[in-house]
């Protein structure tokens, strides 16, 4: 058990006009759950760095644990003492299997070659991924990387666990369960936790401290404020009320005959007919590897599937990659996978050069920038943007292409509540104004509702449309 103590600390980042960390004093209680929040680039990532070590110090500022100055504990000792999940999980694996990235993490922490067996066993069996045992990494979905980068933590067993976003990429039921789990760390093993999160559900009934950074402060909230806060993220807000099933005068865009997908041997879609429907706005749901990814994958092409696809009635396979490309497009779920240029103004331009220049003019652009609350960063680094932000640039680099068909896997993925409100707006507007089919990934579901019309659920291997949750 360890008390996380953060003093008069100033962090800026070079080449920025204000510090993302201002002279911020918090205390994170020794044994609890500790919830941060806040904006999009705020600077939750960061503070998080600092205390893991894995940013350097600066002058100004201390941090503790138990009053002991983390720049005193050695390298060698900090495992013990703090770690860290990442955003993005794939960024902190290196080995290849599940198996060898937890025996790897083992042996860094010298633990006894005798023990770690067990310690692999019995940490795959507490989050529940035993079955992913012998997995290659890369080739789990997003949401299974977080439980294995969830199990190693867990393996670490060390005093003071820091998640950053940790259920970005989780199934809502799955999350819930994963929460559960976290609780236990805290009331069972002593274990403090303080994890950065934007999506709120679920954690009324779990976590002992609310805390939101904003404008590089920490405010601890009150219960009252706190339960304010959790009100936009109950269960009703999460409805969706507009879906319809699909009816005979909707147009098919893309088409699959018997198609069936599969992945190492395991059958992830059995063999269907599935219609997907141009200028609707459609979301596909489902637990985690289930297929959902697979299936964008193989609808441009970069994925093997059974069965037959077309688009506008024309088998894909057989129509030329580049221009089908650039009608059926998708947004990966990992930002930084996307880009191709070094600078924010650099990806913009590339887009603008191959995108819509009637509608996306260089105003239009702009306004979207502000928006996003991107304006102010496009001379910065992409790779230096925090995640939610490089998600927003992302979305809209895809906008300005503008494919008859936009396929968004997670767009949602590291984003604040009111940075999803204005981007369901924006995604809205677009659509709406060039008659896009929008095809859309996502486990979170809040502020979906006004732009969702299609809803497809992926289950036991089947696809079926639902209709509104009542």
């Amino acid at each position: 058990m360890a008390t996380v103590t953060v003093h008069a600390l100033t962090f800026s980042y070079p080449n920025r006009t204000r510090p993302v960390l201002d002279d911020l004093n918090v205390t994170f209680p020794s044994g609890k759950f500790s919830l941060l929040t806040g904006v999009s680039g705020g600077g939750k990532s960061t503070l998080l760095k600092l205390i893991a070590g894995l940013t350097p110090l600066p002058d100004a500022g201390t941090i503790t644990f138990d009053g002991q100055p983390l720049s005193q504990i050695s390298p060698a000792d900090r495992a013990a003492t703090v770690a860290m999940l990442f955003q993005e999980p794939s960024t902190q694996f290196t080995m290849d299997t599940v198996v060898n990235e937890l025996r790897f993490a083992l042996e860094n922490q010298c633990v006894d070659p005798a023990a770690i067996p067990a310690k692999i066993t019995a940490a795959l069996d507490f989050i529940g991924i035993a079955d992913l045992r012998d997995r290659q990494l890369m080739q789990l979905s997003g949401g299974e990387q977080q439980k294995v980068a969830l199990a190693i933590i867990v393996a670490m067993d060390s005093d003071v666990i820091l998640l950053d976003e940790p259920f970005a990429s989780i199934d809502p039921p799955t999350r819930l369960a994963l929460l559960e789990k976290l609780v236990m760390l805290c009331t069972q093993r002593g274990k403090t936790i303080i994890l950065a999160d934007h999506d709120l559900s679920n954690y009324d009934r779990w976590v002992d401290h609310l805390a939101v950074l904003d404008q590089g402060h920490v405010t601890l909230l009150s219960p009252a404020e706190t339960q304010t806060r959790f009100a936009a993220f109950t269960p009703d807000k999460l409805r969706l009320t507009h879906v319809t099933l699909p009816t005979d005068d909707l147009t098919v865009s893309l088409q699959g005959t018997q198609l069936a997908l599969g992945h190492e041997h395991r059958q992830l879609l059995r063999p269907q007919d599935l219609a997907l429907f141009a200028h609707q706005a459609t979301l596909i749901t489902g637990p985690n590897g289930s297929g959902k990814s697979t299936l964008f994958r193989a609808l441009v092409r970069l994925g093997n599937y059974q069965g037959q696809l077309t688009y506008d009635g024309q088998d894909i396979r057989k129509l030329p990659r580049k221009r089908y490309a650039r009608q059926v497009s998708l947004m990966f779920q990992s930002a930084s996978a996307q880009f191709l240029n070094v600078t924010v103004a650099e990806e913009l331009a590339l887009s603008q050069k191959f995108g819509n220049h009637t509608y996306f003019t260089p105003t239009r652009v702009q306004d979207l920038l502000t928006q996003l609350n991107l304006a102010d960063h496009v001379d910065q680094i992409i790779y230096s943007l925090s995640s939610g932000q490089q998600k927003k640039l992302q979305l809209l680099c895809m906008l300005i292409m503008a494919p008859n068909v936009l396929l968004l896997d997670e767009p949602l993925k590291g984003l604040d509540f009111a940075s999803i409100q204005v981007v369901m707006r924006i995604l809205t507007t677009v659509q709406r104004d060039l008659n896009l089919t929008l095809i859309m990934i996502s486990h979170q579901l809040s502020g979906l509702d006004d732009l969702i019309t299609l809803h497809l659920a992926l289950d036991h291997q089947q696809l079926t449309y639902q209709e509104a949750t009542p």
